[in-house]
């Protein structure tokens, strides 16, 4: 049966216009590898005639090439377009297929199965407003689908479709499908769904989804079709919202002319109406609403347009303008459920980008509540993030932004979390709500500041940051430099590996996670010392570069000097002054750098210095030198 109009032949401009106001519903199907998902879309797709003929002769071209239903039309070839996933007969990418009907207009996302690409499923089910999760009737509910299922519960889907899908391998049996069902409804009911409707399906033999099936008399709810083309969602009431946009773009391109560019978020602007731009909080009135097609009286949900104010008032991108009545929060530290979406883990105090909307702030998880094991919603406690991990954290940025909880805004309450060094996307979340504190504590100004405290010594103040293997030196070396300056009447600290681990980092010990906080803490302290007008000295391996760029970002330009104690790895262990390396060597000391954990050497240190060639005197007087050279020692 075909579910396409007629006028397409008969009218084709009122067909147009009826298209032209059809409903859009986004959904997406997940569920386990293997469970039929490209084969159901693609029966959609070839049910409903959206496929063109060329389209439909590669396909059976394909079929016999690649398929696996013994030269018959194998459906899922409509959907898997990656050679890769045509040859496993699997999907890895999401693939993003649109067909209509004549009641409603679709775009269904098929997400990847297998787990390791349960960041591609992250990605479909952003946008998503139903999820249909398949089960394969002979293997029941399996971790994948739970997975899939809690995913698309924090994500904000609310309505969800258990199609319980190779019906025909099982007989059609009523038994099986109830077992499947109760199954998935307990799993089901601690999640955040407000409905699930079960349909039994066969997407290879189409029982279900575009018609009844006669092969299942003891089912009689509806086909899975007649469930999409009904099934109402949120989006009507998100025009009655108060007005938001989120500026992409500051439009500049002459003198005379000055807008901000971006896609209502929600409710409606009309010229003259009151804004207020967040997170500064300056209100102001809109003058005109600017498009490519001309001005517009008013502005809906949905469109892009580029706004002019009346008055001069800073804006930027990633700044949201609202309604002035809007209640919308300003602040920089947060609750979140965050998905892992990487390799390398997360590891709390280590720096990130986070891009929640257009705009980009550092970041740093400060702490993992629990980890959420998707098997059992059992809470359990985790020091780092592997890949595919999902957990509640708290996330304190650098900047206040203006947002809203992920359950009342997807532009204003979602996230990506991107590593500053690669710039990959390493993971995704979605805000809960505003820590207390990020109201509570503010900047307090004080009179007396690190110039004036400088001033006073007769010095500039900065840290000399020494890094390098265990027995590299830095040690001896930062010693020697703070006897020299103090020789010189210079006030100075030194901050010692081995030292703080006594007292401020005792609880530390020497995995990832506790190198990453180790160093976060001595540079917050080392901040602190600069500010108080300090030449700060650090002896540590510190040996992610991650951290030492942290460290870095904390002070102003040219506070920092990184100083590479570059001793191989040989010498340092053949020096060996703690006997640890040798401890490492016989399996007694785990995770000790250059041995069983990175060292990430300097790419540009300020200075290097070389640990075997010349005497610990030379080397102290360099650093001496280098800080004469940039001012530090003359005021």
């Amino acid at each position: 049966m075909a579910h396409v109009s007629d006028l397409i032949e008969s009218d084709i401009e009122q067909y147009l216009r009826q298209h032209e106001h059809k409903s859009l519903l986004r959904f997406i199907t997940c569920g386990s590898v293997d469970d039929g998902k490209s084969t159901l879309i693609g029966r959609l797709l070839y049910e409903s005639k959206m496929i063109f003929e060329d389209q439909l002769a590669a396909v059976e071209a394909d079929s016999r090439k690649w398929g696996t239903q013994g030269g018959e039309i194998d459906f899922a070839l409509l959907v898997d377009g990656l050679a890769a996933e045509r040859e496993q007969g699997i999907t890895i990418d999401v693939a993003y297929r649109f067909f209509s009907t004549d009641r409603r207009k679709f775009i269904v996302a098929d997400t990847p199965g297998h787990e390791q690409y349960t960041r591609n499923m992250v990605t479909g089910a952003s946008s998503a407003d139903v999820a249909v999760i398949l089960v394969d009737g002979r293997k029941g509910v399996l971790t994948q689908t739970r997975r899939h299922s809690y995913i698309a519960s924090v994500l904000g889907i609310r309505h969800v479709v258990l199609a319980v899908n190779k019906m025909d391998l099982v007989e059609y049996s009523e038994k099986r499908f109830r077992t499947i069902v109760d199954d998935y409804t307990n799993f089901s009911a601690k999640l955040a769904f407000e409905s699930v409707t079960p349909i039994p399906v066969s997407a290879l033999k189409g029982d279900n989804i575009i018609e009844p099936s006669t092969a299942m008399p003891w089912y009689r709810s509806g086909t899975l079709l007649a469930y999409l083309e009904t099934v109402e969602t949120n989006d009507s009431e998100l025009g009655s919202e108060p007005f938001c946009l989120p500026v992409q773009w500051v439009n500049r391109p002459n003198l005379d002319f000055r807008g901000f560019a971006g896609s209502v978020a929600s409710g409606s602007v009309a010229p003259g109406d009151r804004i207020r731009v967040l997170p500064s909080g300056r209100e102001t009135q809109v003058e005109r609403i600017v498009t490519m097609g001309g001005d517009l009286d008013r502005a809906i949900r949905g469109q892009s347009i580029t706004l002019t104010l009346a008055d001069e008032v800073d804006v930027s991108r990633g700044d949201v303008i609202v309604a002035a009545q809007a209640s919308l929060e300003v602040a920089d530290q947060f609750e979140a459920t965050v998905v892992w979406m990487h390799d390398e883990p997360m590891l709390p105090g280590r720096r990130y980008l986070v891009k929640i909307g257009s705009r980009m702030v550092p970041a740093s998880f400060t702490e993992i509540k629990y980890q959420v094991n998707v098997n059992t919603m059992e809470r359990l406690a985790a020091k780092k993030l592997d890949l595919n991990a999902i957990s509640v954290c708290n996330l304190g940025l650098e900047q206040a932004i203006a947002f809203k909880p992920y359950a009342e805004s997807r532009d204003l309450g979602s996230f990506i979390v991107i590593d500053r060094m690669t710039n990959a996307t390493v993971g995704a979340g979605m805000l809960h709500f505003a820590l207390r504190r990020a109201h509570n504590i503010h900047i307090q100004h004080v009179d007396v500041d690190k110039a004036a405290r400088a001033a006073a010594k007769n010095q500039k103040a900065c840290v000399l940051w020494f890094t390098g293997l265990s027995g590299a030196g830095k040690s001896t070396i930062s010693n020697l430099v703070e006897k020299k300056l103090h020789a010189m009447g210079k006030h100075t600290y030194l901050l010692d590996g081995d030292n703080v681990r006594h007292g401020l980092n005792k609880d530390l010990g020497f995995t990832d996670v506790d190198r990453v906080e180790n160093i976060r803490r001595v540079a917050e302290v080392a901040r602190l010392m600069v500010d108080a007008g300090l030449i700060v000295l650090t002896a540590f391996i510190s040996p992610f570069r991650a951290e030492r760029r942290m460290a870095r970002s904390l002070l102003n330009e040219g506070e920092f000097i990184e100083i590479h104690v570059d001793t191989p790895l040989a010498v340092a262990e053949s020096r060996d002054p703690k006997g640890l390396y040798r401890k490492a060597r016989r399996g007694e000391l785990v995770n000790f750098t250059g041995i069983d954990s990175p060292y990430e050497a300097p790419e540009s240190p300020e200075l290097r210095l070389d640990g075997t060639e010349e005497s610990v005197e030379v080397l102290a007087d360099r650093v001496v030198e280098l800080l004469r050279e940039r001012g530090a020692l003359s005021g």
